[in-house]
């Protein structure tokens, strides 16, 4: 007989008070409670620490503010557990997510990783937080469950090929970015397995605004990811990277385009009808999930700023192509 394995929990946060309490309370509620959970401390001025300390978790600090994926790092070299669940300090678990996460290990023994999603209910009820967190677990929901990736929002990989891999990359991204994603790229590089468990769901607890979704999806998100794939060379068909997504991107700038070419010349006046009609066909499926969730009115306020989204994203995607450029002619000079 086996002994069941032991669960690290960590937690980096900077300042994160809001929200921490109810991450950790969340956690203390789990079905299956973890061995140990860790909070590092990323050099917060608010009373994170202080938080974090009253309910019971043990704290470590960072000497200076060195990102989440150095602060993850830090974290699993102080735990005990043979598997590390990482969740973000603006998180609430779902009671069972820890139980599903030990469940889909012991399904698939040779599983490296495994990685859930936001529910869709978040915790902010401003219209841009709906619309971000139920396009996120729509996304997670609709994929394919042998992944190329990781989500350090909620996920658990084993320490010990954690150890292997080398951890987070904490010099390449020293603010929040596609750190996580980029683990899983070198985990599946090492021919490790990474599987998406859907029903291993948390509660986002963050308020999204105009400023903060533009700033994460293009410069934290986007132009690093577009870099990472380009350095990669290949383009997974999964997640947000899908065809569908691909040619609703290139429909998009279509429409803007040929906008702008009917106030010239009234001859190009179908450009611009046929490309909406093409990004409605091409993400009908996930309207109709944002109708039977929110409702009508939701859906047609979040129809425009989806297509904004593939309007930036190929912005993004062909500034993260000239830095990558950029860096390969630095490299022969």
């Amino acid at each position: 007989m086996h002994s069941p394995p032991t669960v690290s929990v960590i937690i980096p946060v900077h300042n994160a008070g809001r929200t921490l309490r109810r991450c950790l309370v969340a956690i203390q509620a789990s079905r299956t409670p973890p061995n140990e959970i860790i909070v590092v401390d990323d050099h917060s001025t608010d009373s994170s620490a202080e938080i974090a300390q009253n309910a019971g978790a043990t704290v470590v600090r960072t000497r200076v503010r060195a990102g989440p994926a150095s602060a993850r790092n830090l974290g699993a070299a102080h735990a005990s557990g043979d598997l590390l669940f990482f969740i973000d300090a603006d998180v609430a678990i779902h009671a069972d997510a820890l139980s599903r996460a030990l469940s889909t290990f012991n399904r698939v023994p040779v599983l490296a990783a495994c990685f859930g999603s936001y529910d869709d209910q978040p915790a902010e009820t401003n219209f841009l937080s709906q619309y971000k967190n139920l396009l996120h677990h729509y996304v997670h929901q609709t994929a394919e469950e042998d992944a190329f990736t990781f989500w350090a929002g909620c996920g658990m990989v084993r320490r010990d090929i954690f150890a292997e891999v080398g951890g987070f990359d904490g010099e390449r991204y020293r603010r929040p970015a596609i750190e996580d994603i980029e683990l899983g790229y070198r985990l599946c590089r090492r021919g490790h397995a990474i599987r998406l468990c859907k029903e291993m769901q948390a509660t986002h607890l963050k308020r999204w605004t105009a400023g903060s979704l533009l700033r994460t999806d293009i410069l934290s998100r986007a132009i690093p990811w577009t870099r990472l794939i380009l350095s990669d060379g290949q383009i997974p068909n999964d997640l947000n990277l899908r065809l569908p997504d691909r040619l609703s991107t290139i429909a998009s700038g279509t429409l803007l385009l040929g906008t702008w070419a009917a106030r010239r010349d009234r001859r190009a006046w179908p450009i611009a009808p046929l490309a909406a009609l093409s990004l409605l066909a091409l993400n009908f499926p996930l309207y109709r999930f944002f109708r039977r969730r929110r409702g009508v009115r939701f859906t047609l306020r979040a129809i425009p700023w989806h297509w904004f989204y593939f309007l930036y994203s190929g912005v993004s995607f062909g500034l993260g192509l000239l830095a990558h450029l950029l860096d390969r002619r630095a490299w022969r000079t």
